[in-house]
């Protein structure tokens, strides 16, 4: 079909568009610098909180405490000694990941070793030896607000702790999913830790293969643009 000039109809120069064609991707808006930096301390001392939860629920310790006890029982150092020790090992893998620490990696290792030992005096004033039932809401608890916390401090993009900048930069580098990654390396960890003699039961199970799905369930709100820069 033509016009009365003998150019075609505007309508045949546009072309044609699938109807179920996907909308043009939306560029994610950065968080301002007071957002990641609170981002970051709410995050840390949430991860702190929920170590501290599931520490004092008394049914399996979280897959690196469960490592941390094994050492400990094994060496007879201080649980911070220990803690901080196996951070600077796990730093070293950072070497081939092509890793680099941040403002976020030094504040990981000082807020959680200045939340957790207030935490559990808290938890134990509040909820002095918890029954069953509290046990387990502490437990479940403690699963979830880690998995938020974890999405929340790394998200901010100040440079994960030591721990989960093994996580990121494994996900960078193989492509996998966030909570295949994360599942595997706690997995890993919680096997090591059952060897040394660390503490083991259900919670450490259902944290190994439950706060990767919730740590990337944290991402849609907390790290809209994803964990890791896209080089």
């Amino acid at each position: 079909m033509t016009t009365t000039s003998g150019r075609p109809a505007d309508d045949a120069l546009r072309p044609a568009v699938p109807p179920d064609a996907a909308p043009a991707p939306v560029r994610a808006v950065a968080m301002s610098p007071l957002r990641r930096g609170v981002q970051l301390v709410l995050g840390l001392l949430v991860f702190g909180a929920s170590m501290a939860m599931m520490l004092h629920a008394n049914q399996g310790a979280m897959p690196w405490s469960v490592l941390d006890q094994g050492i400990v029982g094994r060496t007879g150092l201080a649980y911070g000694w220990v803690v901080l020790g196996i951070s600077v090992l796990v730093m070293l893998a950072w070497i081939p990941l092509r890793q680099r620490p941040g403002i976020g990696t030094v504040a990981n290792i000082i807020l959680l070793s200045l939340v957790i030992d207030p935490a559990l005096w808290l938890l134990e004033v509040v909820m002095p030896d918890p029954a069953l039932a509290p046990s387990i809401g502490l437990a479940l608890g403690g699963i979830v607000l880690n998995g938020l916390g974890t999405a929340a401090y790394v998200g901010a993009r100040l440079g994960p702790g030591p721990r989960d900048g093994l996580m990121t930069g494994a996900v960078r580098l193989t492509g996998w999913p966030v909570w295949l990654v994360k599942t595997v390396i706690e997995v890993t960890v919680v096997v090591i830790g059952v060897l040394l003699g660390g503490t083991f039961g259900w919670a450490t199970v259902a944290f190994a293969l439950g706060v990767g799905p919730v740590v990337q369930l944290g991402v849609r709100w907390f790290a809209p643009s994803g964990l890791v820069a896209r080089r």
